[in-house]
């Protein structure tokens, strides 16, 4: 066993320890829950005492949690998670699980979350007091659990494009009664990723009602004093309206708020819910002895402007969010900060470390009145009900799979002739398309002549295709929301340059790496990422144009992907789109752009890949009876291993040739190889890197793979890029050394 397997078996032990010790981490899982509900058809919010009951028993929760987790030396971001409570709560009382989701833009509230959900009883209170932080399941962000939102979540502004895709895909499978509610702070609006997934949203008239928390507070200072913008404006720009109100806090007007939003929104107006606040910004007047009436903590503000020389009828601005809310001091304290009035302090991380515990749970904000009493205990004596949360499909589930009748008659191009492999990949697309048109799902960027999904696309419904136009970034994340609709088969498929994902689209395989499964594990979404124009085979684009890292990049995606393609040709090409779309799981497809010979079987004119048959990781494509040299082929390139191998058997050299289709590899292939071949030479179209950085891309992974084997190696592939013809791509890997003659040599080098 090899050093690296060695360390992958006792990280597998590791792993299946802790998700043994991780009560939620199960494929199924029944909760039962109380039966809290919000009708935003009624006139009214006619269950308030129970909400506002809810929310103290949720913000007691909260507090004692971090109490325990300052215990161990810690903080967390407790202001922020308080302050959403309120508006959780009342989206947790519409949500069905079925038409109707939600979604937490920032995900450091993931306190204020987890302890909602235990309020309902979704969630063992001991299990968010004690683990918060320090579990798999109760993470320090917002993450997967029973009765929460699918979408895990951490990078501002990331959650505004998903929570798009979720509720375009919802409308198409869910019908009018499809809604995704995606609570925003008022930091991540201004990101690149939410603004292009309010575009996003209202260009195709997603069902979604954000809800923004406008705290007036950013990690290292105030909104104005950082970002002094007014979001209203600039999302309005997007194409979202926007629905003021004053107050998340004031329980009745957010309700109203919910019922107009949603009524918009379901009408293909997605809106912004935005509490204005009190006094400042056009609002009436408020003093510091308003602010301290306004929440039934008037002694405590009294004494706190005392303690610190304020004025108690100072003008102030009390956000429309409040971040600490209920623990009663850190708010005054943030209220004063927005204010800049002496005492005042942020409170991003608000963590309990250093403080009173139970003096924070003692404060007049948390205390039930007797009326939030009899709606408790009336609440809690109910019978509950049960809600069902089940984890993803895993990996390899079948999906949408074509028959291998229907897959062969599909007409392939001949072997007369050079052909780009996206003709392989645009038939099979159409293929699954015409059969699964309601289950099929496109994200175009102004790319569909290059990419070549055009012909698919044009085969489902109007609903089911979206073009993003240049918003590449979005448009990869919108994507990745399309797969969190449900369980049911369904393909989702993003389609754009290789050079651009490795850049700006980045992001939409980011989600997957942080987007862990109920079940524990961090996998994929069931989303194919199609990357055209990989490597140098793209014209005559230069560098700019090229995506020469691609190989490395999607292999660093493994752990979260089931399988990632380099087809060689347009019959491979075929075989590995027909094989992602199949399956459950997260797909790379990477398509060279330039045209192509069509590989042969060893010896005839008959093609090497034929539409019905199976996806392999690797195809044996020149074999000889005692052949000490093995030509490992990715992509593009491979044909000229082919060419390579006949010339070095023409001089007496016998060379087997391997096609590689993708990853992963099979289990053993490369102890198999290390034991049969003395020399072990790659080829691919990608960077290989240099003394420098040092070995990398698929000549990194066989080198990895082979060593202590004893086997010679040789790789062809992009070394220094810093110099390069713009050119046709043949030139271009004359440049570079990728040649069949070169290849020759080195089969037949000593």
């Amino acid at each position: 066993m090899t050093v690296l397997a060695r360390s992958t078996a006792e990280q597998a032990k590791r792993n299946a320890s802790l998700l043994a010790d991780t009560p939620l981490a199960a494929a199924r899982i029944e909760s039962h829950v109380l039966p809290f509900a919000v009708d935003l058809s009624a006139s009214r919010l006619t269950n308030a005492d129970a909400l506002s009951a809810l929310e103290k028993r949720a913000a007691t929760i909260a507090i004692t949690s971090l109490i325990s987790l300052a215990k161990a030396g810690d903080i967390d971001h407790l202001g922020g998670g308080l302050e959403l409570i309120p508006a959780l709560l009342m989206t947790l009382g519409i949500v069905d699980y079925d038409r109707r989701h939600f979604s937490i833009e920032h995900g450091h509230t993931s306190i204020g979350y987890y302890a909602a959900l235990s309020a309902l009883g979704f969630l063992p209170e001991s299990r968010v007091v004690d683990r918060f932080r320090r579990s798999l399941d109760i993470a320090g962000h917002v993450s997967w659990v029973p009765g929460g939102t699918a979408i895990g979540s951490g990078r501002l502004g990331v959650t505004v494009p998903v929570t798009a895709g979720q509720a375009l895909g919802l409308r198409a499978r869910k019908g009018e009664d499809a809604l995704v509610v995606c609570h925003t702070g008022d930091a991540g609006w201004i990101s690149g990723q939410a603004l292009n997934g309010f575009n996003a949203a209202s260009l195709h008239q997603a069902p979604v009602l954000f809800v923004m928390h406008r705290n007036h507070i950013q990690l290292s200072g105030t909104t104005a004093s950082i970002m002094d913008r007014d979001p209203r404006a600039m999302i309005a720009a997007m194409g979202i309206e926007i629905l003021e109100i004053p107050s998340l806090m004031d329980r009745a007007a957010l309700f109203a708020g919910y019922a107009e939003g949603a009524a918009r929104a379901r009408a293909g107006r997605p809106t912004l819910i935005y509490p204005v606040g009190f006094g400042g910004h056009g609002q009436p007047s408020v003093t510091v002895q308003g602010f301290g009436d306004m929440y039934g903590i008037g002694h405590e503000v009294k004494a706190f402007a005392a303690t610190h020389g304020v004025a108690l009828d100072t003008p102030i601005h009390v956000p429309g969010s409040l971040m600490s809310y209920r623990d009663a001091h850190a708010m005054i304290e943030c209220v004063f900060y927005v204010n800049h009035l002496k005492g005042g302090e942020a409170h991003h991380d608000g963590g309990m470390k250093g403080r009173d515990g139970a003096a924070a749970l003692a404060n007049p904000m948390l205390q039930l009145t007797a009326a939030e009493q009899a709606a408790l205990t009336a609440l809690d004596g109910a019978a509950r009900r049960t809600v069902v949360t089940d984890a993803r499909p895993e990996k390899g589930t079948p999906n949408l799979p074509l028959t291998d009748a229907e897959a062969a008659a599909v007409a392939l191009p001949g072997t007369d002739k050079w052909v780009s492999a996206r003709a392989g990949s645009e038939a099979a697309y159409a293929a699954v398309a015409k059969k699964y048109p309601s289950q099929c799902f496109f994200v175009s960027c102004d790319l569909n002549p290059s990419t070549k999904l055009g012909k698919a696309a044009a085969l489902v419904p109007a609903n089911q295709r979206y073009e993003l136009s240049i918003e590449e970034q979005a448009a990869a994340l919108v994507a990745d929301g399309l797969s969190m609709t449900g369980n049911d088969p369904q393909l989702n498929v993003f389609a754009t340059f290789a050079a651009f994902m490795e850049g700006i689209a980045r992001e939409g395989f980011e989600m997957w790496r942080y987007q862990r499964n109920l079940n524990g594990l961090n996998e994929g979404l069931n989303v194919v990422m199609h990357l055209s124009h990989v490597g140098a085979c793209t014209g005559r684009d230069h560098f700019s144009g090229w995506s020469l890292d691609w190989i490395n990049f999607a292999l660093g995606y493994m752990p979260f992907l089931r399988r990632f393609y380099a087809p060689a040709d347009s019959g491979s090409a075929f075989i590995a789109v027909r094989d992602a779309c199949a399956a459950f799981g997260g797909h790379i497809v990477a398509i060279p752009r330039d045209n192509l010979p069509v590989l042969t079987k060893q010896g005839t004119s008959e093609p090497l890949f034929t539409a019905g048959e199976a996806w392999t990781p690797a195809t044996a494509w020149r074999r000889h009876d005692g052949a000490t040299v093995a030509v490992l082929a990715l992509g593009a390139p491979a044909y000229l291993a082919g060419i390579a191998s006949d010339a070095a058997l023409a001089q007496g050299v016998a060379a087997d040739v391997y096609v590689i289709n993708g990853f992963p590899l099979a289990a053993g292939f490369l102890d198999d190889i290390g034991k049969r071949y003395a020399r072990v030479i790659t080829v691919e179209d990608g960077l290989i890197g240099t003394s420098e950085s040092g070995l990398r891309g698929f000549a990194g992974l066989v080198s990895s793979g082979l060593y202590g084997s004893g086997a010679a190696l040789d790789h062809f592939g992009i070394l220094d890029p810093h110099v390069a013809p713009s050119d046709h791509f043949v030139q271009v890997w004359e440049h570079y050394g990728i040649t069949d003659a070169l290849i020759t040599r080195s089969i037949l080098a000593k």
